[in-house]
């Protein structure tokens, strides 16, 4: 039998068949001994053959992934944690302040779905929070990342009409990520009732988000379209990225960097005739875009 894992708790999956049944099923030890540096080699999304005994099904192979998304295991040194598998754009749920989302964590989510060639959506949420300078400053983000191919949206899950989500999402697999307390759930249940995530509070004494999702789970909202909600992330750690190649998921510095006088060699720190050193100055590549490049290149812990 084949099916769709729609959800995952470590020990158990939910594998849903083309009839829409869901079986519980097992992973069989073997898939974990393929050398797989993974800490979950079966993920959310992930296509499956597994047999059916009992009750209780038994995943026998993971089938060949379109993609996948993935971050480093903040248990495990030298391996990493795949958010998902098979998706179509990744969707970031951000705010400005209560919690506050930091530019840097921001492009390390990019540059890591851009990796695996995945399509970026961000959402501002916590529109009804923002006074005049904080509107003015949401529109900075947005501008800022609209000019690099990033889809961008500023709105409140608590009070607005969800439709232009509900349009972006369309026949769309999308995995949707962020910290914790930003509001996600809450966007997903005011798009699909039937979810009901747990809405956590934010803390008053760290102004940060309380975990409520515990595992990544997709949900179908028909006419093939899913939506992957993940567990609150508090970090994103970059995976098995070279210097040399880093630059090459920063889209304004990919279309640049072939003019360096040392053309791929070159890492855009302090070389001579540096095409991206000189778009930085002429205003052409935004600096917080390339200090949050520095600090993936030199290894800072910028990731929150």
């Amino acid at each position: 039998m084949e099916g769709i894992v729609l959800r995952s708790t470590g020990s158990f999956y939910e594998v849903q068949t083309s009839d829409g049944t869901v079986h519980t099923c097992r992973v069989r030890g073997k898939i974990r001994l393929e050398g797989i540096k993974e800490t979950n080699p079966v993920a959310v999304g992930d296509s499956v053959a597994f047999d059916l005994e009992h009750n209780v099904g038994s995943i026998t192979a993971i089938l060949p992934r379109k993609n996948h998304i993935l971050r480093k295991s903040v248990k495990k040194t030298g391996h990493s944690h795949v958010l998902a598998a098979n998706i179509d754009q990744a969707l970031l749920v951000m705010t400005l302040a209560f919690p506050r989302t930091s530019l840097g964590f921001i492009d390390r989510f990019l540059v890591t779905a851009e990796s695996f060639r995945i399509p970026q959506v961000l959402i501002i949420n916590k529109k009804d929070l923002l006074d005049a300078e904080g509107l003015q400053q949401a529109e900075a983000v947005m501008a800022l990342y609209t000019k690099i191919g990033v889809t961008c949206f500023l709105l409140s899950a608590q009070e607005e009409d969800q439709h232009v989500v509900h349009e972006i999402l369309q026949g769309k697999t999308t995995l949707v990520a962020g910290h914790s307390g930003v509001g996600k759930s809450t966007l997903l249940n005011k798009i699909a009732p039937h979810i009901k995530q747990t809405v956590g509070e934010v803390s008053d004494f760290s102004s940060k988000g309380t975990h409520t999702t515990t595992f990544a789970e997709m949900f179908p909202l028909g006419n093939n379209t899913f939506v992957i909600d993940t567990p609150g992330i508090k970090e994103w750690g970059l995976v098995d990225m070279n210097e040399q190649e880093i630059s090459d998921y920063f889209p304004e510095m990919r279309d640049v960097r072939l003019d360096c006088k040392f053309g791929a060699r070159c890492v855009h720190i302090n070389e001579p005739q540096c095409a991206v050193l000189d778009a930085i100055r002429a205003g052409e590549i935004a600096l917080s875009r390339y200090e949050s490049y520095l600090s993936m290149m030199l290894g800072e812990d910028n990731r929150k």
